[in-house]
């Protein structure tokens, strides 16, 4: 079933026609283009409809046996997002792209999936159809708070939790959304003025073709249709077990970046948290190879393969 065919709700997402949605696939295919080939495409239902996932392997034999990586991207994108990212951490681990239901992608959604406990058994079947009993959770943004949701409501597959300037640490507030209609605007600044635009904004968006090209089609190809998730509550945050590492862009504002590294870790016992400095709320895009790097460390030291 297309999902220009899915049951109309008031609270699931929906290509606005067959023609912008193919328009759309267009766009990130020309994202994905910049990023690692992914070596196969898959299908997985689920009670909430049918997610779409890329998979990334190692050249090295031996590395393809590690526990694999699963990026959950952010709110209103897809996986392509991630094209800075997969190149180095699938030289190091089998990794797994997940578009989100409910977001601009090929995943069909068909039930909501914004409720906390609906989000974690959306996730969880994810996991099952791929044959996954044990992976390092990345998500970024929206995909962060889908992430710590599931570090709280099911961590029993996850070897380690990454949040990349997630949601779900705090109420989003004015400002954010702010930045967000900014930056959507500025791309139809004319050329001559984006660079300067980019730097303001924190929004590399403006200066890449393919990336505004595909922000720009997703706003008028897809509806998304689900409310901005609340935050974890501090008894919430106290319940998780699961090794846990935040990285926050020191001009952030999705949150308070200060605030969060000292309370995450009070918080989670064991958790790391670090700033990067010189970006705002995308540090796996501004400093790929950096993050890259910090995430890939971590999860060799609390990963026993």
């Amino acid at each position: 079933m297309s999902e220009t065919t899915a049951r109309a709700q008031a609270d699931v997402g929906r290509y606005v026609s067959d023609a912008w949605r193919d328009r759309y696939f267009a766009a990130c295919d020309a994202v994905f283009a910049l990023g690692a080939p992914a070596i196969a495409e898959q299908d997985v239902e689920t009670s909430f409809g049918t997610t779409h996932v890329y998979r990334y392997e190692p050249d090295d034999p031996a590395a393809r046996s590690r526990t694999p990586v699963v990026l959950v991207h952010g709110a209103g994108s897809c996986s392509a997002m991630w094209y800075p990212n997969t190149p180095t951490l699938s030289a190091e681990r089998p990794v797994y792209a997940v578009d989100t239901p409910g977001d601009p992608g090929r995943s069909v959604q068909r039930e909501p999936i914004h409720q906390p406990e609906r989000a974690a058994q959306w996730l969880d079947e994810t996991l099952d159809g791929l044959g996954l009993d044990r992976v390092h959770l990345v998500g970024t943004s929206y995909g962060g708070w889908l992430a710590l949701n599931q570090a709280h409501r099911g961590p029993d597959r996850l070897a380690s939790v990454t949040l990349l300037d997630p949601g779900g640490l705090e109420k989003v507030g004015l400002r954010f959304f702010v930045w967000i209609f900014a930056g959507l605007f500025a791309t139809f600044a004319p050329r001559a003025l984006r660079p300067r635009l980019a730097a303001w904004l924190d929004q590399p968006v403006l200066i890449m073709p393919e990336l505004r090209t595909m922000i720009r089609t997703a706003v008028r190809a897809y509806r998304i249709r689900r409310p901005a998730p609340l935050p974890l509550s501090e008894a919430e945050l106290t319940t998780i077990r699961t090794p846990l590492y935040l990285v926050l862009g020191k001009r952030s504002l999705l949150l308070h970046p200060e605030r969060q590294r000292e309370r995450v870790p009070r918080l989670i016992p064991g958790a790391r948290a670090e700033i990067v400095t010189g970006t705002g709320h995308g540090p796996q895009i501004d400093h790929a190879e950096d993050v890259n790097r910090r995430m890939l460390a971590f999860m060799a030291s609390v990963s026993v393969d």
